[in-house]
């Protein structure tokens, strides 16, 4: 596993040395909130159950699976490692007779590590491009050598003669993008693709997908996605080349590997369309025992901007298509819209809501979209304990957050809605500490920010 590299807006991670110092400026900390706060409350209740293991800090996020094969091919920034998966695997004990589900399915690296494991899985995602990834991910551990390259070799000739693909040009970000003879060229690729047969269907788009970022002139980074003129974009044949080496090499690399992992129908992942809010049309093969997850954070970021490109060349025909996905994902971004009777979940919500309310925000919004997130935070685990068999755990990556100074401690009021539906709380293991935004840090001072995992039990 390779070194992250630290930039001054990225969080630090638990391998490295100024993490262990930002580490201990929270220890020196007395407290973060007046006495007869219910965060001061909440912290004290769960004060024993936390604790720091710094040393998962490089495997709560992608980075740790640039060196994985397959995993490593799309950027799914959120995602966490395949290491990560592995490891509370172990912890938990599992084995072929346990059930994994992963509600927030991502990229798909909970299942697919599981299948790699022998173990049966199920995953689920209102995103649809989440859902494809992690749908077709697997795809790729039934591959023999040289056979995308063929393939391939056989498909570039055909780009050219091809008609372009529709694509939802409508969506402003699809306006600038790309210059337009590479866009002229990913429609006609994009059309070729849709010739081949299944599986190689799923594959090639699959490869498509991890290639419009670089041949754009946009970043993921942050809540939305950066558009940056003078960034050199690639060829989009010349990129997919690529990936399909990247493939081939992979694919070489599980042959030699001592245990190379079968995949049979047994371990071969379920993976649903679905929304975690309510998993009733959702047909489990038997009650789950495990859940390995990492919901989308209170961060204001729209996964339905960050993907933007992927949704816009496949998923939706036009920008009101589009909205209606923003509009039915989990209301953890900035557009959430609130009804007018929902209110605060929570007595630390209620109170952090109303601080917020008395202050100049940069987005009046934001007290909306704390609101709804925890509502819908709570509906998501009441609906898994309905779910769960009896005595299954749960490892959840969440994120707490921190907005005009005030610090919301997500992995604690989650975990008190947790107790609330029926689980036990065993333990809130902290990865690593987080820095703020230069702005909050000039106006509020510097608070490190935990990003936990929370251990439940059923």
């Amino acid at each position: 596993m390779s070194q992250r590299t630290i930039s001054k807006q990225e969080e630090l991670t638990g391998s490295n040395p100024q993490q262990i110092l930002f580490a201990e400026e929270i220890t020196t900390t007395k407290t973060l909130y007046p006495p007869d706060s219910p965060r001061q409350e909440i912290e004290d209740k769960f004060k024993n159950l936390i604790h720091e293991e710094l040393q998962l800090g490089s495997t709560v996020s992608y980075v740790g699976n640039k060196k994985i094969p397959f995993l490593r091919i799309y950027r799914y920034k959120e995602a966490f490692a395949f290491d990560f998966v592995t490891d509370f695997l172990r912890r938990f004990e599992a084995n072929s007779g346990d059930y994994v589900f992963d509600p927030f399915s991502g990229m798909g690296t909970t299942m697919f590590a599981s299948m790699t494991c022998g173990i049966p899985s199920v995953g689920l995602d209102r995103l649809p491009i989440a859902y494809f990834i992690s749908k077709t991910l697997p795809l790729f551990l039934v591959l023999k050598e040289n056979e995308l390259k063929e393939i391939w070799t056989a498909l570039i000739p055909e780009i050219q003669r091809s008609e372009p693909a529709k694509v939802a040009l409508d969506v402003p970000i699809m306006k600038v993008a790309f210059d337009k003879e590479t866009l002229l060229t990913l429609r006609k690729l994009k059309s070729a693709i849709e010739g081949l047969p299944s599986p190689y269907h799923d594959i090639f788009l699959f490869l498509f997908f991890s290639i419009l970022e670089e041949c754009s002139f946009t970043s993921k980074d942050g809540q939305f996605l950066r558009l940056t003129r003078n960034k050199t974009t690639s060829n989009p044949v010349d990129a997919m080349s690529r990936k399909i080496a990247q493939i081939e090499e992979d694919v070489h690399r599980m042959k030699l590997l001592p245990h190379d992992p079968t995949v049979t129908e047994k371990v071969m992942p379920d993976v649903y369309f679905g929304d975690t809010r309510d998993l009733s049309n959702i047909k489990f093969e038997r009650k789950p025992t495990i859940i390995i997850t990492s919901p989308p954070y209170a961060n204001r970021y729209d996964y339905t901007r960050t993907y933007a490109l992927e949704l816009c060349f496949h998923f939706v025909n036009n920008f009101e298509e589009l909205k209606t996905i923003r509009f039915g994902i989990l209301r953890s971004h900035i557009e959430s819209k609130i009804r007018k009777d929902e209110a605060p979940p929570h007595p630390v919500i209620k109170e952090v809501v109303e601080l917020l309310e008395r202050k100049k925000l940069n987005n009046p919004k934001i007290p909306s979209m704390i609101t709804t997130y925890f509502i819908d935070m709570q509906k998501v685990i009441t609906e898994w304990f309905k779910v769960l068999a009896p005595g299954a755990k749960v490892a959840m990556v969440v994120d707490n957050v921190r907005f005009e100074g005030e610090l919301i401690p997500v992995d604690l009021v989650l975990s008190e809605m947790a107790e609330e539906a029926g689980f036990e709380v065993k333990e809130i293991i902290v990865a690593r500490y987080k820095g703020n935004s230069s702005q909050q840090m000039k106006k509020y001072g510097r608070v490190p920010v935990r990003e936990s995992i929370v251990i439940w039990e059923r």
